[in-house]
């Protein structure tokens, strides 16, 4: 062991070897403390070199360094921090503003000095963030990143033993980096932010924290700075970029976990639950499924009733969320609403319609369709749950809702019909009316399609990409080029709210085509056929629908087609056959001519749309009717259930 000790003595001494030889000897170093069979003397001098490694140019020397002193707290104890207290806080605090490059790095100034030009050579158009904010932003920040890991590794390997040194000066520190300007400083903050706060929970914390009877004590640190803690969790929690968001999520479990009971968590239930309830609906996975995860682990089976406690601070919060530039915080704020509304106590949310309303009203004009079709949902639930307060505002939904209807997004008119079945159920006759007369007027409308249009006219075909269609002139070369660079880490410069400008230009909505408002019909028609008093109405309509299927004029109709054989299984056992059974030679055409189309989605509809409808009529009932109308049918009907999985 000797013998490994001098030779990883030697490698670190070397200043002229490469910094991977420096990187092995520290990686190497920090196993050998693991194994507990290096001397005292080693762990000392390995102090000193993993101090003077933490300056290298090498981000993963440093990584390394940073990982050997905190082997070295692990092994040696606190002491080890003590006694490099000093130099550790001041590489973080000396760190944090971006010094001038040196000219020892005349090449990386160059680099710079191009890439910011190149950030600003937009802006004076555009009038967005200034190219030195987006810089310093999204670029690297020097050494303060490795110095905050190191830092986080000093903690971890004292555990327990550090709760003692945490200090008013010491947080005064790690929060300075949770409100710095570098979106990589402010990750790496709550990161540890997150290890500060466990160490509470970490073995034999517990004779640290707590007194005889197991509660956490005043003298708590914890506790002592808790309100500080919560208030910075509550900013990276509502931070713009995702990577933020989640390491504040992990820094916001671990500090709410570490805490004993209910009781102690109350100090910080209002600043924080919100703002953990939001981030279950937000648009990032890993976001989204831990703040999941962070919700039941914290609120257990009372989640819907500490929400109803804190309704106030909750509306508040979402409120302000709808008016967020970042659109992904719009969209999770109103399916948020949504939720208030379909969940939560009726008497409790009842005071705050109103407020919640005009926010949705907001959202429903938005640019990006992921928030329209969000608000647009969330309003259908509120007209649904709360009709009396709701309604002085359907002057101003009902064109929203239709104008949704006729959205070029499938999904958002798909939302929409939802919405408006719920508009039906809340106020009855006097909605109905309203609807089946729309329904009526979009299904004739589709005899002003144009003859031919390509799909979504003058935009990309390919699915919409951060909730706006992309534009064909997009893929024109001359406009990436030589332009302004945003990160896609982030959504914000490119979707804020009144704001042009990033890789996507989302100030434009396409105007919609009669097609697309006709298949929004055919989709309110299926949603409101599970409405049992309006099945005669429905059964009315169908006829007209059958008619439209037979307009085949335009390029999009095979979308039409596969919306119509989707909703006809749902139509019939819905309405009943005595209603259905009149209507069904009418889209025999439609749908054999469906299920042997070249597009697939129409293809399958087609065919789903068969077996559905042999199961709720019988198989040799359908066969008959489709034998009856028209003989050659009968091959294709009999493949298709051959073919079927089921």
């Amino acid at each position: 062991m000797q013998a490994v000790e001098t030779a990883l003595t030697r490698f670190l001494q070397d200043s002229t070897a490469s910094w991977e030889t420096h990187q092995g000897a520290l990686l190497a170093a920090k196993l050998v403390l693991g194994s507990n069979l290096s001397s005292d003397h080693f762990a000392a001098e390995l102090r000193i070199h993993a101090l003077h490694q933490l300056n290298n140019n090498e981000a993963r020397v440093r990584l390394a360094a940073g990982e050997l002193l905190g082997a070295l707290c692990k092994r040696c104890g606190p002491e080890v921090y003590e006694s490099s207290k000093d130099i550790i806080l001041e590489g973080v605090r000396c760190n944090l503003e971006r010094a001038p490059l040196n000219e020892a790095s005349l090449e990386e100034q160059n680099q710079v000095h191009a890439l910011t030009e190149k950030l600003a050579r937009s802006q004076k158009d555009e009038g967005g963030a200034s190219a030195e904010q987006i810089f310093h932003d999204t670029a690297g920040w020097k050494n303060l990143e490795t110095w905050m890991r190191c830092l986080q590794s000093v903690i971890e390997g004292c555990g327990q033993y550090f709760l003692p040194h945490v200090t008013q000066d010491l947080l005064d520190l790690v929060f300075q980096a949770l409100t710095h300007t570098n979106r990589f400083v402010r990750e790496t903050g709550y990161y540890v932010c997150g290890t500060l706060v466990s160490c509470s929970t970490m073995e034999g914390a517990e004779d640290h924290m707590e007194s005889d009877d197991g509660i956490m004590t005043d003298d708590n640190e914890i506790l002592q700075h808790g309100e500080q803690f919560a208030r910075h969790l509550a900013e990276g929690l509502a931070d713009n970029w995702s990577q933020v968001r989640l390491a504040a999520s992990v820094a916001t479990r671990k500090f709410l976990l570490a805490l004993p009971d209910g009781e102690a968590r109350e100090r910080f239930n209002a600043i924080l639950l919100p703002r953990m309830c939001l981030n279950r609906y937000y648009v990032a996975e890993g976001v989204r499924i831990y703040s999941q995860e962070t919700w039941r682990a914290v609120t257990g089976t009372q989640g819907k009733r500490m929400v109803e406690e804190y309704i106030c601070d909750v509306v508040q919060y979402y409120v302000a969320q709808t008016e967020a530039d970042n659109h992904a915080v719009r969209e999770a704020a109103c399916a948020c609403i949504a939720e208030l509304g379909s969940k939560i106590d009726s008497d409790v949310v009842r005071p705050y319609v109103n407020v919640l309303l005009k926010a949705l009203l907001v959202c429903f004009k938005d640019d990006s369709w992921p928030v329209r079709d969000a608000a647009c949902i969330a309003c259908g639930n509120f007209v649904l749950c709360f009709p009396d307060e709701a309604r002085p505002s359907m002057e101003a939904l009902y064109p929203l809702f239709f104008a949704n209807l006729a959205d070029f997004i499938p999904s958002v008119r798909q939302g929409s019909a939802v919405a408006l079945a719920n508009v039906a159920k809340a106020y009855g006759d006097e909605a109905i009316a309203n609807l089946f007369s729309k329904i009526q007027e979009g299904i004739a409308g589709l005899e002003n399609q144009p003859n031919t249009t390509e799909k979504y006219s003058e935009f990309d075909s390919m699915p919409a990409q951060f909730g706006v269609v992309k534009r064909l002139r997009d893929n024109d070369m001359e406009l990436h080029s030589d332009k302004q660079m945003y990160s896609c880490g982030s959504l914000a410069p490119k979707m804020g709210r009144g704001s042009k400008g990033g890789c996507m230009d989302h100030q434009f909505k396409k105007p919609s085509e009669p097609w697309e408002f006709c298949d929004g019909c055919v989709q309110l028609l299926a949603e409101l056929s599970s409405q049992q008093d309006l099945a005669a109405q429905v059964a009315t309509i169908l006829p007209v629908v059958a008619n439209a299927t037979r307009k085949q004029h335009y390029a999009q109709y095979v979308v039409l087609l596969e919306t119509v054989c989707k909703s006809l299984p749902v139509i019939a056992k819905n309405i009943g056959k005595r209603h259905f059974k009149p209507n069904l030679e009418n889209f025999f055409d439609a749908i054999f001519h469906a299920l042997s189309c070249d597009n697939a989605l129409c293809s399958s509809a087609a065919s789903l749309c068969l077996l559905e409808l042999g199961q709720f009529l019988g198989p040799n009932i359908l066969k008959g009717r489709v034998e009856n109308y028209n003989p050659s049918y009968v091959d294709k009907l009999l493949a298709n259930q051959c073919a079927a999985p089921y």
